[in-house]
């Protein structure tokens, strides 16, 4: 079933262009969207994908944990059915570990965030695993990806999102043609 969706991201990224920058909420068009059975966590896989692909070489432990999730998720949209469930546990697991720090402030902790990409792998496979399986969990996964910092406007979707957004869309044609076809979304 073909939605309007990706119009309404079409949209986002046209008031980016006449705007500047738009909130990250206007992404919340997304959660409809994900109530649709299969698509939370082929949207997981998807992001965990592009968040491990990265050209720069790196010795940490992160990246170390993106090389790996690289290495199994790979860059091909496979079926679903063909990721070791076992070993993207592990690399949630792992990637938990490495961004484990927290700092006390005086209202609360909060999580020290040493790697973004590494963090945008861990919610991705909290997707694919189903620790994190609400329609607001996707729609904040892919408002943390599409995100810029830009000191105009602070954080948002702004200038570089547009490229973003329009993967998502793509994406979500995809997703939404394999439905209409009967193929399960990857």
């Amino acid at each position: 079933m073909f939605t309007k969706v990706p119009d309404k991201i079409l949209k986002i990224i046209d008031d980016i262009g006449t705007q500047g920058s738009v909130p990250l909420t206007r992404l919340t068009v997304l959660k409809k969207w994900f109530e649709r059975p299969a698509r939370l966590p082929a949207f997981g896989l998807w992001i965990a994908r592009k968040a491990s692909n990265r050209t720069r070489e790196t010795t940490t432990p992160a990246g170390d944990l993106l090389n790996e999730t690289h290495a199994l998720l790979g860059t091909a949209e496979l079926p679903i059915e063909q990721i070791d469930r076992a070993a993207v546990m592990d690399l949630h697991r792992r990637a938990r570990v490495i961004h484990s720090d927290y700092v006390k402030h005086h209202w609360g902790p909060v999580r020290v965030i040493h790697c973004w990409p590494l963090l945008l792998v861990e919610e991705g496979l909290a997707l694919y695993i189903g620790s994190a399986s609400l329609p607001t969990d996707g729609y904040k996964l892919a408002a943390d990806w599409a995100q810029n910092y830009d000191p105009k406007y602070g954080n948002g979707l702004n200038g570089p999102s547009q490229d973003k957004l329009h993967e998502l869309m793509r994406y979500i044609v995809s997703v939404e043609a394999m439905d209409v076809f009967g193929e399960t979304a990857a």
